[in-house]
């Protein structure tokens, strides 16, 4: 049955073009480190301006796109911009740099990694270096940890790396570009969650190129620094002042080796977008979700996501006097690593999803819990 289904999947007509995807493999190669998102929202937006009535960026860089603008009922749509990195801590007198991070960069995977060390002379490329397994003492071998990962830029001092314009503070990002699994998975780093900004932006395009007329105001919102404290989404929230905010972010695929579903839950890619129950979720808005999901025959999963979602949704749903808030998560497998893994299908379904969504809601809609 299983098989059946894999295949019936394929035959599902993709709602992308090749012009979709064209911006999703330019917008993913780009780096948009947490506090240096400008050039990813750049090419966001250059996307973006075609399906809207008009854009502002905020003072931290936050990008919103506003459909039917002049309407007083407004509903946001959002992703974030950011991607995890490092800062350059610590430069020694030989040329070596230790470094710390910005947002959650994971340690064990860094040694090996090439990474762009961004520069006001350009990239200057470097290696983060690890002793030979030869030299190692088996049973006393250090793991990767922040204070002995370090990067090697081929300097033979600290004046030679200045030369190069590396200095503290400079940001790194890793060096990995997009690529595809058995025509099944986007594969590459910064996934999270820039996917989320892709899938945010063909739900504009969809309802350009169907003539929707939406009864409300609809601001598309690409939300920098997320990864450091939901900071961008807390600032526009209280810009915009929305009615209703649907977010969309990554979440766990739990089916893959070393995951645990009893403190995880059991979410797997390729099996639809993954809804969360959470305080900062408002019910009669996940409700409407669910029946959008149930009427379009768009599949879904569940996830308790207790005190808080970690997200957006949070930022959004205690901003101001409250606004009703809901998440639409993508499954995604090896989150923080430079293979950062989503199904094709899965992120098709999200964009359907919250394109759904949007159709259900009224005009005024009022979604308290007593009226």
């Amino acid at each position: 049955m299983a098989k059946t289904k894999e295949v019936n999947q394929k035959k599902i007509k993709s709602i992308l073009n090749q012009n979709s995807t064209k911006f999703l493999y330019e917008y993913l190669n780009n780096t948009s480190p947490t506090g240096f998102e400008s050039s990813g929202q750049k090419i966001w937006l250059n996307y973006l301006k075609p399906y809207i009535d008009e854009h502002f960026v905020d003072t931290y860089g936050t990008a919103v796109g506003v459909i039917n603008p002049s309407a007083p009922y407004k509903v946001v749509i959002e992703a974030h911009a950011d991607e995890i990195s490092w800062f350059v801590h610590y430069i020694t007198k030989e040329g070596f740099i230790y470094v710390c991070r910005n947002g959650g960069s994971d340690h064990q995977i860094a040694p090996s990694k090439r990474v762009n060390i961004h520069t006001d002379k350009g990239i200057v490329k470097g290696v983060f270096g690890w002793p030979a397994i030869h030299v190692r003492e088996p049973g006393k071998e250090e793991t990767p940890t922040l204070k002995n990962i370090f990067l090697d830029l081929g300097c033979k001092s600290d004046k030679e790396v200045a030369e190069l314009g590396v200095h503290v503070g400079c940001v790194i990002t890793y060096e990995d570009e997009l690529m595809e699994l058995n025509n099944r998975y986007y594969t590459g780093r910064a996934l999270d969650n820039r996917v989320g900004g892709f899938m945010i932006a063909e739900v504009a395009r969809l309802l350009k190129e169907n003539k929707d007329k939406l009864p409300f105001g609809l601001y598309i919102v690409n939300s920098v620094q997320e990864e450091v404290g939901l900071n961008g989404a807390t600032m526009i929230a209280r810009k915009i002042k929305p009615n209703v905010a649907i977010v969309t972010d990554v979440c766990h695929d739990t089916n893959t080796p070393m995951m645990n579903k009893i403190t995880s839950g059991d979410l797997s890619c390729g099996k639809g977008p993954v809804l969360s129950y959470a305080p900062a979720v408002q019910n009669n808005l996940l409700k409407l979700i669910i029946d959008a999901a149930t009427k379009n025959k768009i599949p879904f999963q569940r996830l308790a996501a207790a005190r808080s979602t970690g997200t957006d949704t949070d930022a959004f749903a205690y901003s101001t006097d409250g606004i009703a808030s809901a998440l639409i998560s993508l499954p995604l497998r090896y989150m923080h690593t430079t293979v950062e893994s989503v199904n094709k299908q899965d992120v098709e379904e999200v964009i359907k999803l919250i394109y759904a969504s949007l159709k259900q809601i009224k005009n005024n809609h009022d979604f308290r819990y007593i009226k």
